[in-house]
C-alpha cells in the first residue's frame, strides 16, 4: 500500500512539474509575438479574423491566424491555410497551445486568433492563460448562446467582456450595449475603442469579391492602425485575403431553364444577423425580389425555429418554405397575414424531392435565401445544390 501511495505522489509531482514547464514554454512563445489579437463576439468572428490578418499582411507584418468557425483553419503568413486537426473531431481550447507553438516558429509580428470558447469562464481562461492578447476585438452582442451567457443581452455583453485584455486595448463595433462594454472595460483598465462603420467608404467595400460588412472592415482597419499599418495598405490587404468557407455568398444556378440566385444565410443563425444579411444582399442587388425564403427547422432548436418564423413579416417574401422538423414551431410564429405564403416541406426528404418542392410554382427567375440552422435538411438542400452547375455571375458579390 505504501508503495502505491509513493508512486501516486511521484506521478502527481511529475505531472505538476511537466505542467509548469509547459506553461513557461507557452508564455515564452507568446512573448515572441509582439501583437496578439483575440477576436470575440457573437457573429462574424471568422471573417473579422481573416480581415485583420489580411490587413496586417498588407502592411508587411508577418502574420499567422487561426479561425474556429465553419471550418477551423490555421492560416500561414503567405495566406495559405490548412484545416486544424482535432483528435476525434472534438474542439478543445487547449488546442490553442499547439497553435501558438506553430505560430511562434514563424517568428511572426502578429497572431490573430478567433475565440473558440462560449462558456464565460473558458472565455476568460482563453484570454488570460492561452492567448494573453494585447489587442482584443469584441465585434458585436447578439441574441445567441443565451443558455451559456444569458439570459439577457446585457449578460451576454458582460460574458463576452471576459475576453478583454486587462490593461490592454479592445476594439468594438457594438453600439446598443456600448455603455455595458465601457463599464466592463473600465473595470479591467482596458481602453475601449468604438469604431464607426460609416468611416468605411462604398469605394473601399467595392474591392471585396465576397460579402462582408462595414462594421467588420472598420474593426480590421482600427486593429491595423494600432499595429502601425496604414489604412491604404490595410484595405488592400483585406481585398486580397481569402474568405472564410462560411462567408456570405450568393450563387447562381440554371435549373430547367429557370434562373435561381441562392443565398446561404444559415451561418447568421440569430434573427438580427439574419435580417441584416438579407437586407445587405438586397441592397447590393446580389439577390432580388421576388424573394423566397427557406426556413430549416430542428427539433433541438424549437425556439430558434420560431424566431425565424417571426422574421417572415419583415422579410416579406413571396413564399416561405418550411423544411426539417418540427415545421409547426416556425409556422405558428409567422404573422397571420403571411401564412398563406407557407409551403410545408417538413420531414426527412431526399435532396431531389426537396429541391423540386422548393422550385415548384411559377417558372420565373427567383432569389432564394436559406435561414435558420444548417444541420439536417439544410445540409440535404445544400448537397443537392452543390451538384448543379453554377451560372457565372455578372457582379462582384454574386
Amino acid at each position: 500500500m505504501r508503495f502505491l501511495h509513493t508512486t501516486y505522489l511521484i506521478a502527481c509531482v511529475a505531472l505538476l512539474i511537466a505542467g509548469l514547464v509547459e506553461q513557461r514554454r507557452h508564455y515564452a512563445n507568446l512573448r515572441r509575438i509582439r501583437f496578439r489579437v483575440l477576436v470575440n463576439g457573437i457573429r462574424g468572428k471568422s471573417s473579422i479574423t481573416r480581415l485583420c490578418a489580411g490587413a496586417l499582411r498588407g502592411g508587411g507584418l508577418t502574420t499567422v491566424a487561426k479561425t474556429t468557425g465553419t471550418a477551423a483553419r490555421f492560416i500561414h503568413p503567405d495566406a495559405t491555410e490548412e484545416p486544424v486537426y482535432r483528435k476525434f473531431g472534438l474542439a478543445n481550447i487547449v488546442e490553442q497551445i499547439g497553435i501558438v507553438r506553430r505560430a511562434a516558429a514563424y517568428e511572426p509580428d502578429a497572431l490573430v486568433m478567433e475565440c473558440m470558447a462560449v462558456a464565460p469562464d473558458l472565455q476568460e481562461i482563453n484570454q488570460s492563460k492561452l492567448i494573453r492578447s494585447t489587442i482584443g476585438v469584441l465585434c458585436n452582442v447578439r441574441e445567441d448562446h443565451l443558455a451559456e451567457m444569458g439570459p439577457t443581452l446585457d449578460d451576454v455583453a458582460r460574458s463576452l467582456c471576459r475576453s478583454m485584455p486587462v490593461g490592454g486595448i479592445c476594439v468594438t463595433a457594438e453600439q446598443e450595449r456600448l455603455p455595458v462594454l465601457r463599464a466592463e472595460a473600465a473595470d479591467r483598465r482596458c481602453e475601449l475603442i468604438a469604431v464607426d462603420p460609416e468611416s468605411v467608404t462604398d469605394e473601399e467595400m467595392s474591392g471585396f469579391s465576397w460579402i462582408t460588412f462595414k462594421e467588420n472592415v472598420a474593426i480590421a482597419v482600427e486593429v491595423a492602425r494600432l499595429c502601425g499599418v496604414s489604412r491604404e495598405h490595410a484595405i488592400k490587404g483585406m481585398w486580397d485575403a481569402p474568405p472564410d468557407p462560411g462567408v456570405l455568398q450568393v450563387h447562381r444556378y440554371t435549373v430547367d431553364d429557370r434562373q435561381l440566385r441562392f443565398a446561404n444565410v444559415f451561418a447568421a443563425n440569430d434573427p438580427e444577423s439574419t435580417l441584416m444579411n438579407i437586407e445587405l444582399l438586397l441592397a447590393r442587388g446580389a439577390i432580388q425580389r421576388p424573394l423566397h425564403v427557406v426556413i430549416n427547422c430542428r427539433p433541438d432548436r424549437v425556439e430558434r425555429n420560431g424566431q425565424m418564423g417571426a422574421l417572415v413579416e419583415q422579410l416579406d417574401p413571396a413564399r416561405v418554405f418550411l423544411i426539417g422538423e418540427p415545421t409547426r414551431s416556425a409556422a405558428v410564429a409567422v404573422a397571420p397575414h403571411c401564412r398563406d405564403r407557407i409551403v410545408d416541406l417538413g420531414g426527412r426528404r431526399d435532396p431531389a424531392e426537396l429541391l423540386r418542392g422548393i422550385l415548384s410554382g411559377p417558372r420565373e427567375a427567383i432569389s432564394l435565401a436559406a435561414i435558420g440552422n444548417i444541420h439536417g435538411q439544410g445540409e440535404v438542400l445544400l448537397e443537392q445544390l452543390d451538384g448543379l452547375a453554377r451560372t457565372p455571375a455578372d457582379g462582384a458579390h454574386s
